[in-house]
């Protein structure tokens, strides 16, 4: 069954886009680059004056002489006729030349900025939005805003204008000869102009399902592809073959109809070419049988005419591909007007941290209105102190920290670190204030030095080093061919799970923020390698505010004080024997695991 046309409550709300939000988006990115779009327009408009317009009427008065006596007078005159034609060719030459390296200039920077833009103020939403929108999606939308870019230019200054200038100065040159053809082209002219903006208008909707359907099945394409690991352990090819085939019949199905209707309009538009051109020269006949036109004039016009055919029926494509374009561009422009989810207020400033002391007062927060999350959390950690969150999956302990990095908004009530509310400083410096470690680390596909840097871009080699040796992860670098200039594959699907956390640790040590984070760090690793980085967690633990969530409770016992959430609540806190001691849901949970029913059976 067809779902797309179901409303997803996830999905981001885009603002509507028009086509001007479209252009403003494009001289933004203009701007700066006046002076070469004067020179592209120049150079547009000298090849159409030069050969278009000029050129035609030295045919004309080069026919003219062949059709009367041979002297030699005549044949002088004609070779000076076919040296200005040679001449306005060169002319048209040289500014076609310069015409193209300008407009590479042009298109290439401006594209450039186009992509980076886009590129910043994408990454810049929050992690809901991510959570919501397909990465390959959005790399798609990415590439057809900067593309639609440079073929609406390309449109613009190789037919538009061209075609602008063209008409006027034809008709300025058949108004000389016999104004009744000036009035038969520029009549034509504007019923074609007519036609061609409904057509155009009419085939839009077809263009934005489309691209609409073309962004789902590259959506379905990046989300098996990425997902190829969980395919072939489960065996679920033809399950995902049959997915894509649904995305991909009805992106099919939208564009046999977007191109059906071009021809249905292409068809309409030639029959008009036919008429005018046969009204055209009906008229001339009946004027040279009047002996008001001569041969040469029959020339002229039939280069014009045939000139003007060429270039409508490329109007006619044009404005049809423009518009698509501007459909294109619409899915990107869209993003750059949606607000980022997450904002620094205005005046925000850096977080300054003393201590580390966090504090969270009747802190509530849902993903909608019927599923609250937190429900009235309150919860103080002193300078230094080390907390650790667990309870059953779901309760909450991610959502918690995640509210600590911002990565969402609370609903209500006050998080502080030092005193300070969160949402009053600057994201930036509040991140660059904690390290977070989480259960499944994703890496860059790049070296493992550049992973690692990520948490103190500009580190030595040395730092590097000693931050690897104390996550116990150079070890197994030092065994690699290249060492720490390996690349990880995307996600670091070439690595381990327990070598990936390693990394991610080291990468925290490196970055030695006073507040750190670990979520369920040592989860993927064996009990010898989380024997041998228990230390090196203990060194990075060292006058750090920690908050560790954890499910194996053995890694907590040595905690200061644990909290216990369920269903969005603190239920219980304190230290590991007194909560044994307590005999609440803690005691319930170290019950079983300590019998091995799951987890670990470490004391």
């Amino acid at each position: 069954m067809d779902k797309s046309h179901v409303k997803n409550p996830h999905r981001p709300e885009y603002p509507k886009v028009s086509n001007g939000d479209v252009l403003r988006e494009y001289l933004k990115a203009a701007r700066g680059y006046w002076l070469t779009i004067f020179i592209v327009t120049v150079f547009t408009i000298v090849p159409v004056i030069a050969t278009g317009i000029f050129a035609p009427i030295f045919y004309k008065h080069l026919f003219d002489l062949i059709s009367g006596s041979p002297t030699a007078e005549v044949v002088s005159e004609l070779i000076s006729t076919i040296l200005y034609v040679l001449l306005l060719n060169g002319i048209s030459w040289i500014a076609v030349r310069i015409y193209a390296f300008a407009m590479v200039h042009f298109q290439s920077n401006i594209m450039n900025r186009l992509r980076q833009r886009s590129f910043e103020y994408v990454i810049g939403h929050s992690y809901s939005f991510f959570n919501n929108t397909f990465s390959g999606s959005l790399v798609q939308k990415i590439n057809r805003f900067m593309r639609s870019f440079e073929g609406v230019t390309d449109r613009l200054f190789s037919e538009i204008i061209p075609l602008l200038v063209k008409v006027a100065g034809i008709a300025i040159v058949l108004w000389y000869t016999e104004p009744i053809f000036a009035y038969a082209v520029i009549v034509w002219m504007i019923i074609f102009f007519i036609l061609s903006s409904i057509f155009a208008k009419w085939k839009i909707p077809y263009n934005i399902i489309s691209a609409e359907v073309e962004s789902r099945a590259s959506a379905s394409l990046s989300d098996s592809l990425s997902n190829h690991a969980t395919v072939l352990t489960f065996s679920r090819f033809s399950h995902e073959a049959k997915i894509f085939d649904e995305a991909n019949t009805t992106h099919t199905k939208a564009l046999a109809k977007k191109w059906n209707v071009a021809n249905i309009i292409e068809a309409i538009q030639a029959f008009l070419n036919i008429g005018i051109e046969f009204i055209i020269f009906y008229i001339a006949i009946k004027f040279w049988g009047m002996g008001k036109v001569t041969a040469g004039t029959f020339i002229l016009i039939q280069i014009y005419i045939i000139g003007l055919m060429n270039n409508f029926w490329g109007w006619s494509r044009m404005l049809r591909y423009l518009y698509e374009a501007f459909a294109d561009a619409k899915e990107m422009v869209e993003i750059l007007k949606l607000t980022h989810g997450i904002k620094d207020m205005t005046g925000a400033k850096p977080l300054h941290v003393n201590g580390g002391v966090i504090k969270l007062t009747d802190v509530h927060f849902a993903f909608n209105e019927s599923t609250p999350v937190l429900d009235g959390i309150n919860l103080d950690v002193k300078s230094g102190e080390r907390i650790g969150l667990v309870g059953p999956s779901g309760a909450g302990k991610s959502t918690l920290v995640r509210l600590l990095l911002r990565l969402y908004d609370i609903q209500k009530g006050i998080i502080q670190i030092d005193g300070q509310d969160i949402k009053e400083i600057t994201q930036g410096s509040l991140r660059e204030a904690i390290s977070f470690v989480p259960q499944d680390p994703i890496l860059f596909h790049r070296t493992l030095r550049d992973n690692i840097c990520y948490g103190k871009t500009g580190a030595t080699d040395e730092e590097v080093i000693n931050a690897s040796k104390l996550a116990h992860c150079h070890e197994f670098i030092e065994t690699f061919p290249y060492g720490y200039d390996t690349f990880v594959g995307e996600r670091g699907v070439k690595l381990s799970g327990g070598e990936r956390q390693r990394v991610a640790i080291a990468r925290a040590i490196l970055k030695n923020a006073p507040i750190l984070i670990l979520d369920e760090a040592t989860s993927s690793l064996d009990s010898h390698s989380e024997m041998l980085i228990q230390d090196a967690l203990e060194n990075l633990m060292k006058d750090k505010t920690v908050i560790v969530i954890a499910h194996r409770l053995s890694t907590i016992r040595k905690m200061n004080r644990i909290v216990v959430i369920e269903q969005g609540k603190v239920l219980e806190e304190g230290a590991h024997d007194e909560l044994v001691e307590k005999g609440g849901l803690y005691a319930k949970l170290w019950s079983l695991q300590s019998k091995g029913f799951i987890g670990s059976t470490e004391e």
